[in-house]
């Protein structure tokens, strides 16, 4: 039983560090230094909900747009990332407009 709890242990450090480094849901060189926040988070704060989710659109046609050109799947990672935060930021109004 210890060495199999290794490998499930090693396996879930390896799966976290994996999260932790993914470069299109959480790239390294958008964290902001000291601070445990992301730039995407401020320029949500910044733009309010409805900017924001135009800034999402415009990000989604654009890596959708050169998805065949430059970085493929990728390119298609990233947009469906910008898809997400705009769905979120669609819920998350509504839920606000229905209080």
């Amino acid at each position: 039983m210890g060495m199999y709890m290794d490998a499930v242990a090693y396996n879930i450090n390896k799966a976290m560090k994996q999260l932790e480094a993914d470069p299109i849901r959480k790239p390294s060189h958008y964290a902001l230094d000291g601070l445990d926040i992301e730039a995407i988070d401020v320029i949500r704060s910044v733009l309010g909900p409805e900017r924001f989710q135009g800034y999402c659109r415009g990000n989604e046609i654009k890596y959708l747009l050169r998805a065949d050109h430059k970085n493929g799947t990728e390119d298609l990672e990233k947009a469906q990332v910008y898809l997400g935060w705009e769905i979120q930021s669609r819920k998350e109004q509504h839920e606000e407009d229905n209080e």
